[in-house]
């Protein structure tokens, strides 16, 4: 069985061809551009090659619910050229194939839940810290979706009382992607993250706020572990910095080995690495296929 994937991101497309064992057989990266571009680029990648469906994890927001009039498409993304776009509408045109839609961070927990650090589990947090910040949840087995999907990256966060910086969303501001992902690193430091040093100050506060993020994910769905992607958390001096700061906050409140004494094993980057967002796509392409037998 092989599984045409496509996780949509921000600043690149990564297109792949995979199988149902999770291997990627197949690989390549283009630049996001105007859809237009990006999308006949994905056509011409996809177009001779043969799969049974289609996975795509795309950066949001997004509409992900079948009955919804607008599903498939990406909504009030700030990404230029890409707000209101029917991203599914279009692939629809090219492949007759079962095609299942979601985000990128909802993909990759299923993957990593599938074939990576959350396997076996029952549930799981995935936290990309990049371009953007995002989280997708696998609850008792699935996915979580609600009235759209979960977006944690806009999550309201208490400011440091030492910080100043304004916050680079342009919708909140302040919240935890306007204040820690990884262009907000650069719009306050005037570097990126990975030209600051391990000793910089900037980590401290990072973690100030990102620790603050996962207590929050922590106290309302109680996953069984947590995951954090993206390029900012390939920086993995963050990853102490971060755990500390979580213990510091809860304060004994959650009396679990697994936050007392292994968290060093339920806070962790991504088993699937650079993969886990076409892996998720994968797993996103084989979800479609099960609904597609089960509707038969």
């Amino acid at each position: 069985m092989l599984i045409a994937a496509i996780e949509a991101g921000g600043t690149k497309f990564v297109l792949g061809i995979g199988n149902e064992n999770g291997e990627i057989l197949e690989r390549i990266s283009i630049p996001t551009e105007d859809p237009s571009i990006t999308m006949r680029k994905v056509v011409e990648f996809f177009q001779n090659k043969k799969f049974d469906a289609i996975g795509v994890g795309s950066f949001g927001p997004i509409d992900p619910r079948l009955e919804s009039e607008t599903y498939g498409y990406i909504t009030t993304t700030p990404k230029q050229g890409w707000s209101n776009y029917n991203i599914i509408g279009e692939l629809k045109k090219h492949f007759d194939v079962p095609i299942a839609f979601d985000t990128d961070v909802n993909g990759a927990a299923l993957g990593e839940s599938k074939w990576g650090s959350a396997k076996g589990l029952n549930s799981a947090l995935y936290i990309t810290v990049g371009t953007g910040i995002g989280a997708g949840a696998i609850s008792e087995g699935k996915m979580i979706h609600g009235l759209l999907h979960p977006e944690m990256g806009h999550i309201v966060v208490r400011r440091h009382e030492n910080d100043g910086f304004v916050g680079i969303c342009p919708f909140h501001k302040d919240c935890l992607e306007g204040m820690a992902s990884g262009p907000a690193i650069e719009a306050r430091w005037g570097q990126k993250g990975y030209e600051l040093q391990e000793n910089h100050e900037a980590w401290q506060l990072e973690a100030y706020y990102i620790a603050q993020a996962i207590v929050n994910f922590i106290l309302i769905l109680s996953p069984e572990k947590v995951i954090m992607g993206g390029g900012v958390m390939k920086q993995i001096h963050l990853f102490p910095l971060i755990r500390k700061e979580i213990k510091r906050i809860l304060n004994n409140y959650i009396i679990k080995k697994e936050v007392l004494e292994e968290i060093e094993q339920y806070i962790v980057p991504p088993t699937l690495g650079d993969n886990a967002g076409i892996s998720g796509a994968l797993a996103l392409g084989l979800k479609a296929i099960e609904i597609n037998e089960s509707n038969s």
